[in-house]
């Protein structure tokens, strides 16, 4: 997945520039290796699902998990993570993020079933909460105002780098040696983070900072995204847990923003959103990022168990989706310049909804370069068009005094877009699956036991396996037939992005100040 929307934009405006800069290339070095491990899990654990679901024999509910555990945690502490970087030191913050996320990895390596691998992920989610906002806020307080530029800039390439290289390298992994080594490749990265920072990097924190921890934000935010995922995930399987966890979700999300209208310090401060622009923006990324991550997180499934590629050739499926989007990003920036926010945040998600749609020519078979490398160029274009845009937008319709509050919450409902996607998304596609397979055993007229074997792998989707031609065929033209539903409901979101840009965000942003 490319990189989220504001965390360059959170960079410049997280910490005051000091006079001369501070630890240069070793504080460039530290960020960009500790950046790199979140930014290569985030792409490479896609790739590794397939296998681990076989190594684990675990259903698709687990393997939403895997994903989901992750999810959670990053986009519920995130701004908690910056908070407490700001209050009790941004390297010692970034320095428990690394350990800790390093510390989760191994774990995840060395997991010996699926529900040890979920909480080791969950872990791993709250490492991340700590680290990406830490190595964001030590680039920018520890750069001059001179120099800070030229350092996102070196950051942003090295990160793009990563992010391309990373998903090919996992698959390279999984194809020889195992899925743990996707995990395990983040230790020695750790290591060098953590010997750099206790050496050269130096500590920062933000010595008039007054406001405290928003404790009860954060607990409610946690518990309220949990609840509602949960309730999503298990819902295809019925039951009263599931409502339960859902009405739980949703009363702690409630009392959330009760809770942040009333708060000295809220982690989410509502006023914000009296910007009608940064409010449109904010929703064009709920749905846009909702798309893309329901939609890759069913791809490397449909690529390496229905249409038999590799997991090398699945990780480098979307290789040019990310040079693309890394290439424009100049580009794409000058958009909003020449033509104003509101047009490139329209036209751009129109671009990639036709991106989503031409997935739909895969069916079962065919060659990438007539159906996967169609789509795959057409959505990078459209997410290249709209990314850039996207974040000067944001960090432009807010006094530049909350450009750092307001460019987390950004990153953050990017997360939270695609944490809710994949619940929501999952549970549509296990029902069509199920119906569509259902249809398909009816007309086959298989043997009671036969079809008794295959009904109990219906949770498995297309890892499900039979002795039957006929019967394997139906298991991958019933996950076609539910990616395909899937597809369409990305392209709805990319139109619903499209058009919040058109109602609600302005041609030229006029910043809100908000006290």
């Amino acid at each position: 997945m490319p990189n989220l929307p504001c965390e360059e934009g959170a960079m410049r405006s997280v910490a005051s520039a000091p006079a001369k800069t501070r630890g240069g290339v070793w504080v460039l070095a530290a960020t960009i290796l500790g950046s790199s491990m979140v930014f290569i899990d985030g792409t490479v654990v896609n790739v590794a699902l397939p296998a681990l679901q076989s190594s684990l024999n675990a259903t698709v509910t687990d393997v939403q998990w895997v994903v989901e555990a992750y999810a959670l945690f990053l986009a519920a502490l995130l701004l908690v993570g910056g908070s407490l970087g700001d209050l009790y030191g941004r390297r010692k913050i970034f320095l428990v993020g690394v350990v800790l996320f390093a510390g989760a990895s191994a774990w995840c390596g060395f997991a010996s079933d699926v529900r040890a691998l979920i909480v080791a992920r969950g872990l791993q989610g709250v490492g991340g909460a700590l680290l990406v906002p830490g190595s964001l806020a030590l680039i920018s307080s520890s750069f001059c105002a001179e120099e800070r530029g030229r350092a996102i800039g070196t950051w942003s390439g090295f990160t793009a780098i990563t992010t391309a290289v990373g998903p090919v390298l996992g698959g390279w992994l999984i194809e020889h040696l195992s899925w743990r080594w996707v995990f395990f490749i983040n230790l020695p990265l750790a290591v060098l983070v953590v010997l750099i920072s206790l050496a050269r990097v130096p500590e920062s924190r933000d010595e008039e900072m007054v406001q405290r921890l928003d404790g009860w934000g954060a607990a409610l935010a946690t518990v309220g995204l949990c609840g509602i995922t949960f309730g999503l995930i298990e819902a295809g399987h019925g039951g009263r847990r599931a409502l339960v966890a859902a009405v739980v979700g949703a009363v702690a999300l409630a009392a959330f923003f009760v809770v942040e209208s009333r708060s000295e310090s809220p982690m989410l401060p509502l006023g914000l959103f009296r910007s009608r622009t940064f409010s449109g923006a904010n929703l064009m990324t709920l749905f846009l990022y909702a798309a893309l991550s329901g939609v890759l997180f069913f791809l490397p499934l449909d690529l390496i168990q229905v249409q038999h590629y590799s997991a090398t050739q699945a990780g480098g499926a979307l290789l040019p989706l990310i040079l693309l989007i890394f290439l424009l990003s100049r580009w794409s920036g000058g958009l909003i310049v020449k033509y104003g926010a509101r047009l490139p945040l329209i036209v751009g998600p129109l671009v990639a909804g036709v991106g989503f749609g031409l997935f739909r020519r895969g069916g079962v078979g065919g060659s990438y370069w007539s159906t996967v490398f169609p789509a795959v160029i057409v959505l990078g274009l459209g997410l290249a068009v709209s990314v850039a845009p996207l974040t000067t937008t944001v960090m432009s319709s807010i006094d530049q005094s909350r450009a750092g509050v307001a460019s987390g919450i950004n990153n953050a409902v990017s997360r939270v877009a695609g944490l809710l996607a994949i619940a929501v998304m999952g549970l549509v596609f296990s029902m069509t699956f199920n119906a569509r397979l259902g249809r398909g055993l009816d007309e086959l007229g298989l043997p009671a036991a036969e079809r008794q074997s295959v009904e109990a792998q219906r949770a498995k989707l297309a890892a499900a396996k039979s002795d039957d031609v006929r019967v394997q065929r139906l298991i991958g033209e019933s996950f076609v037939s539910a990616y395909g539903v899937v597809l369409w409901i990305a392209v709805g979101l990319s139109v619903a992005s499209a058009l919040s840009a058109a109602l609600l965000i302005e041609g030229r942003p006029t910043p809100v100040r908000v006290e």
